[in-house]
């Protein structure tokens, strides 16, 4: 929705957003003053990037966490995942160059030209790779795209496994569907668009889930049984009325060098499921599985067996965990999350690159939060592994002496306690 800049500007410093502001970031009305000027700090930085325009739109993309389901979506399995109130957020303005030009805080600028959406090798790995996929996809569903300006701030962590990559997808495809989409397409459609983009345009081999967790919101449990037509239902839950926080700990470990080992998880269930008939992992019925196990030992490799066994595990916990706390039965979340990780570090073996033997971060961090949590609360790696971060469910009574327990060991500002946000990819 495009509003004057001088309009947006008043409103925010003015209140006029305050109840929106609240409830996008889980905080008290008197805490949205900072979230404002967040805000207003995008539109200042539009204009001092590509100069002044007459409107500006607003939009938010959420960070996510995976709380059940580690490396089961590109399985075609089950997930559950929330979006956290930490986003990456925009502000867009049209220009008259047929380009579409990105800025992000502390990146280069980016530029498409509109004219020609053609995915490019020498683009693999790129957010232009990003940007022109989606365009293409918008293009496709009838989008009649013309030039924007783009300024892009984000408080996501990079390569910290609450995927702001997602958080960046997620939030182009929003601007694009409202800025060019006459019928808007669903949040559903936003984050397969997305994941399109990462593996078509990027050469990311990615699943669905951190796509769907950032652009529908609130906490989620996905089917992907029909990749297509995933089956998406909320899941209503308030950690806090159970006593618990939700912490996302920053190993300090970064992803950007490890592309082949999380290509090497799907590639490697891929593997076993077509010793066993099938495309993916849940085409293969469990008991198909075990009886074709010395074959898919002797063609696949032990890994690769490991690996399937931790994936149609993993599938099964979602269900139960889901179950568990529609139920409010946290002490049986909390054991399922418990198993989750233990089988992701034993069996899916995404907690420690192959060959690291001096940088084990995401190890570390693990074992510290464990013995500082004296047996209570869980702790498991989420999302890709290898680096990133960890999640923590802490006791509320805990909260202050781990938050800095860990942070002596991981560096200030490393634990973040978070919040589930309401909503996904937003339009202010």
């Amino acid at each position: 929705m495009m509003k004057s800049v001088s309009v947006w500007k008043q409103e925010l410093a003015g209140g006029a957003h305050t109840e929106r502001l609240a409830s996008l970031y889980c905080c008290a009305p008197e805490q949205t003053p900072a979230q404002a000027a967040r805000y207003a700090a995008v539109l200042d930085g539009l204009e001092k990037t590509f100069g002044a325009h007459t409107e500006a739109g607003l939009y938010s993309a959420p960070g996510r966490t995976e709380i059940g389901g580690n490396h089961t979506d590109h399985q075609h399995g089950r997930v559950l995942a929330g979006s956290v109130n930490i986003d990456m957020i925009a502000a867009a303005a049209p220009n008259n160059l047929n380009q579409l030009r990105v800025q992000s805080e502390g990146y280069d600028l980016c530029v498409i030209d509109l004219a020609d959406l053609t995915a490019r090798k020498e683009e693999e790995n790129t957010s232009a790779a990003i940007l022109r996929g989606e365009c293409k996809a918008f293009q496709e569903r009838g989008a009649s795209l013309s030039g924007l300006d783009v300024y892009i701030s984000s408080n996501v962590p990079k390569g910290s496994g609450v995927s702001s990559s997602a958080a960046f997808e997620v939030l182009i495809g929003v601007i694009l569907n409202d800025c060019f989409m006459t019928e808007k397409v669903s949040p559903i459609a936003i984050a397969q668009i997305g994941q399109w983009a990462e593996n078509v345009y990027f050469g990311k081999p990615c699943g669905l889930m951190d796509q769907m967790a950032s652009s529908v919101g609130n906490i989620i449990t996905i089917d992907f049984a029909d990749p297509a037509h995933p089956v998406v239902e909320p899941v209503q839950v308030d950690f806090s009325k159970a006593g618990l926080a939700l912490c996302i700990l920053d190993s300090g470990a970064d992803h950007a060098d490890l592309t082949d080992e999380y290509a090497a998880i799907p590639a490697d269930c891929r593997a076993v499921a077509a010793v066993c008939g099938g495309e993916v992992l849940r085409d293969v019925p469990f008991e198909t599985f075990l009886a074709n196990l010395p074959e898919c030992r002797r063609q696949c490799g032990d890994r690769a067996v490991l690996r399937a066994f931790h994936v149609y595990a993993d599938n099964d916990r979602v269900a139960k965990q889901v179950d568990a706390l529609r139920a409010d039965d946290f002490e049986t979340f909390l054991a399922l999350v418990t198993e989750s990780g233990l089988s992701s570090w034993e069996y899916l073996q995404n907690v420690i690159p192959a060959g690291y033997k001096e940088h084990q971060e995401v190890a570390v961090t693990i074992a510290a939060a464990k013995h500082f949590l004296h047996g209570e609360g869980a702790v498991r790696v989420h999302g890709g592994g290898f680096a990133g971060t960890v999640q923590a469910f802490v006791p509320l009574t805990r909260l202050d002496s781990f938050k800095a327990e860990m942070e002596a060991i991981l560096g200030k500002g490393r634990c973040h306690i978070l919040s589930i946000r309401p909503e996904g990819g937003a339009v202010l």
